[in-house]
């Protein structure tokens, strides 16, 4: 999971801040999956992190804010490849693109540790379905700056709603799977594929 989140610019103490908000994530991801994150204390993290639990609370507010924070960094870096896309290229193909390329950045062993923590904690799941519907919304202001005729913003705000939705399903469906795995990017594929035969 990339946890970088900011711009990589700015002086040299708001790199530090970046460089130590990077660090924390990471140091408490690791526990989470070895300890488990009910387990895992905001102590153990911040010694693990090499800081106080007072310094902890100057970039996180809760454990749940780390996990979101990854999800967010992710979230972002997809929006920004969006907003670079060619007006010619049709926005539902642009959009599959860009989830499917970076889900398959995932191996399917870190994406099922991530989605068993995920599955850990009643707080993470409902944060996590607050976070698709704030995607949405993320995918439709990037979607309209892009494709800026008028007349297309209800279009790209059912692209926008569907993409997440075949998402979800996606990842649902990659999670109930039995046997060998296959990998999610490949459940996301045909996710789409489906919608288009649907519709």
């Amino acid at each position: 999971m990339d946890t970088t989140g900011a711009p990589q610019s700015g002086s040299l103490r708001e790199r530090k801040q970046r460089e130590t908000r990077q660090r924390i994530a990471e140091v408490a991801l690791r526990l989470f999956l070895t300890d488990g994150y009910e387990s895992t204390t905001l102590d153990a993290i911040a010694a693990a992190a090499g800081i106080s639990r007072r310094t902890f609370f100057s970039y996180f507010k809760s454990k749940d804010d780390i996990i979101l924070f990854g999800m967010e960094a992710d979230s972002a870096e997809l929006i920004a490849e969006l907003l670079k896309t060619s007006p010619d290229v049709r926005p539902l193909d642009a959009v599959q693109d860009l989830l499917v390329k970076r889900i398959a950045r995932h191996t399917t062993e870190e994406m099922t540790a991530i989605d068993n923590l995920m599955l850990s904690s009643e707080s993470l799941l409902a944060r996590k379905q607050a976070f698709y519907a704030k995607q949405e919304q993320a995918l439709f202001l990037a979607l309209r700056e892009v494709w800026r005729q008028p007349e297309r913003q209800s279009a790209l705000r059912m692209v926008a709603m569907v993409s997440v939705g075949a998402l979800r399903l996606a990842l649902q469906a990659w999670r109930e799977q039995v046997g060998q795995r296959k990998p999610a990017a490949q459940f996301l594929r045909d996710a789409f594929e489906r919608l288009r035969t649907g519709l």
